[in-house]
């Protein structure tokens, strides 16, 4: 009877042992908000290396005058044609925009896109002026600004 209880004893802490080896143990986080936000930074970084290997994308900086061939969401077949100069960037991963400011029928529009929307299908860089500063507001009051 002995023996019996030593067996059934020794059986038992050998599963318990096993069932703790196959279970993980939980990973502890100090804290929980800046590990989440590495991993959303990797995430984004991933999204962005992989549309740059599906298209060219070039550099785009405020000062240079660009033509974009946008798709039009509204009728999916139809590409509108766009130049400009970009007055303005945003840097943000993933979500980078710029701002383009172009001249129709005499009347200043500015535009904003994604810098990966899957709407921009193709982007040429025409020229590039000479700028000092980053964001190029002051030219919303000149308008031959393209000259």
């Amino acid at each position: 009877m002995s023996t019996e209880t030593t067996n059934s004893i020794d059986s038992s802490s050998q599963d318990s042992s096993s069932l703790e080896s196959d279970v993980p143990r939980p990973i502890k986080f100090k804290r929980l908000d800046k590990t989440a936000r590495h991993i959303m930074q990797i995430l984004d970084k991933e999204a962005v290396e992989e549309v740059k290997g599906q298209r060219e994308m070039p550099d785009i900086k405020p000062g240079y005058i660009v033509q974009l061939k946008v798709e039009v969401p509204e009728n999916k077949r139809r590409v509108s044609i766009i130049k400009g100069i970009v007055i303005a960037r945003r840097n943000a991963g993933l979500n980078t925009t710029f701002r383009i400011r172009r001249m129709v029928a005499g009347v200043g529009i500015e535009s904003l896109f994604p810098l990966y929307s899957p709407n921009i299908k193709e982007i040429k860089v025409l020229d590039k002026k000479k700028v000092r500063r980053a964001k190029l507001y002051y030219l919303r009051d000149k308008m031959n600004a393209l000259r």
